[in-house]
């Protein structure tokens, strides 16, 4: 059986580098909107599913991962507006890690 050499392991978790860079805060503030922004339309989706096919699905997770999602957007927004105070670069290292479980 070829594993491609990749051990148990390896196959059970991945690492991958999602973003890493040095950006203007303009530009870090559009990567980062796109991602929570794509994050909380993957969930609307989800949500809108779910009631389709049952109306009286349970969506209160869904709504509250939108809600966190929303948050953390007005925070990186504060965040950014911030920084262009301070600074013109913004640094970001942005890992996803996969797990089978």
């Amino acid at each position: 059986m070829n594993t491609n050499g990749l051990t148990k392991t390896d196959k059970m978790k991945q690492t991958i580098q999602l973003v890493k860079g040095d950006f203007t805060v303009s530009d870090a503030s559009d990567i980062m909107m796109s991602l929570i922004d794509e994050k909380i339309n993957f969930h609307q989706k989800q949500r809108l599913q779910k009631w389709e096919q049952n109306h009286e699905n349970n969506l209160g997770e869904i709504e509250e991962r939108i809600k966190q999602l929303e948050k953390e957007k007005t925070v990186i927004q504060t965040f950014m507006l911030n920084a262009k105070n301070y600074h013109n670069t913004i640094a970001i290292n942005g890992i996803l890690e996969i797990s089978i479980i």
